[in-house]
């Protein structure tokens, strides 16, 4: 099958490893992949996977929402499928769902899939949330399957009317890797340390965090906290931890290829975002055996366990979430059990084959539903000119 993804950013985050995971597998069973994507990608992965699947930029596919340039990607992706007519598209994130939709009539017997990563009508303002809903709505007219990375994040679009039915493959990874890494030599191996890999941006909250962080120092005075991660808040955190003088305390890492050698160190793993789908790296800490502290998220307990392998704290309370830390760095035998139960985690539902598998099975339906519909029409289209 010749297969499609889009997406606005191709960035090192979340939705983008999940995106790259399933169309390298494909890639990897003979099937012929496109990525298509927006401006400023990370060069990473066109070095690392062009040999097995073409990359196309569009300029005008950006991640704010900005009409004038949404209507020239529009028209532009559509110019675009045309050209190298799949099979299938799958879309990925909430605006590359919305612009491949309306872009796929150029292709009418393209299976288009669209992959649920987040649900971005959900903490929106209200007059954000309405336009979201309702592009939503539009979208789901031209989408054939749905696939979500947990089951709260297809709920969440079966209640709001925008699907009928939502296929959940949860989004896998090499677990192995995690389960048998030994910590990154280049961090210091002293002190109590906590990770926090995450994309910078505003919803991770690495601001708020740093802001609510100082208490905690004060009580563990040699604590180190990693951030890993790229993005567009990264030159404004580094600033924040010069102004507040947390240098000693606070390592800005960047864009790390060894995320298992991060969580192998930490004693803890953490996350203070506003919204997320399921978080990779909360199942990728508990593949690594360390226990998780997370504000709390829509899917958060299809993994995650509160006082088993980690601890939710309220979502909009973020010095009780420093108040979790602080006991656990306090208390070193609940830490010991949670880190034990972290371990002992059943994460079968997120290895890296099931997911490419599922996916491309789905495409293969979604296709073939697809083409029976293409088929009766004509049937009916050539009975009605018999009979007339």
């Amino acid at each position: 099958m010749r297969i499609a993804h889009i997406l606005t950013r191709l960035l090192r985050a979340g939705s983008e490893e999940n995106t790259l995971s399933t169309a390298l597998w494909q890639a990897q069973h003979g099937h012929e992949v496109h990525i298509i994507h927006g401006p400023d990608p990370d060069r990473g992965w066109a070095a690392e996977y062009g040999h097995l699947m073409a990359f196309h930029t569009l300029p005008d596919m950006v991640h704010p929402v900005a009409p004038l340039a949404d209507l020239r990607a529009v028209l532009a992706l559509r110019g675009l499928l045309r050209k190298l007519d799949p099979d299938v598209l799958h879309t990925h994130q909430s605006k590359a769902g919305v612009l491949g939709a309306l872009a796929a009539p150029a292709c009418p017997h393209m299976a288009v899939l669209r992959g649920l990563h987040i649900v971005s009508f959900q903490t929106s303002s209200w007059p954000k949330r309405g336009l979201f809903l309702g592009l939503e709505h539009i979208a789901a007219r031209f989408s054939d399957r749905f696939l979500a990375v947990s089951d709260a994040t297809g709920r969440a679009y079966l209640q709001a009317g925008i699907a009928r039915e939502v296929t959940t493959i949860h989004s896998g990874m090499d677990l192995a890797r995690f389960t048998t890494a030994g910590p990154a030599p280049d961090l210091p191996s002293d002190g109590p340390m906590i990770v926090m890999l995450a994309a910078f941006e505003p919803r991770k909250r690495h601001a708020a965090f740093l802001e609510a962080l100082p208490p905690l120092l004060a009580r563990h005075p040699d604590l180190r906290l990693c951030f890993a991660g790229k993005g567009p808040e990264e030159a404004a955190i580094r600033a924040q931890i010069a102004r507040m003088g947390l240098g000693d305390h606070v390592l800005m890492l960047g864009h790390r290829p060894d995320p298992e050698a991060l969580i192998a160190r930490a004693d803890l793993s953490i996350l203070c975002s506003t919204n997320e789908g399921l978080p990779r790296v909360i199942v990728q800490s508990l593949a690594g055996g360390c226990p998780v502290v997370s504000t709390d998220l829509p899917a958060l307990r299809e993994v995650l366990t509160d006082g088993v392998n980690g601890l939710i704290a309220p979502p909009d309370d973020l010095p009780a979430m420093i108040g979790m830390i602080d006991a656990l760095l306090d208390g070193p035998a609940h830490l010991a059990r949670l880190a034990q139960g972290a371990q002992e985690t059943d994460l079968s539902n997120w290895a890296l084959d099931r997911l490419g598998r599922e996916s491309t099975r789905q495409s293969v339906l979604a296709w073939q539903a697809r083409q029976a519909r293409h088929q009766r029409r004509a049937a009916a289209h050539l009975a009605k000119g018999v009979i007339q």
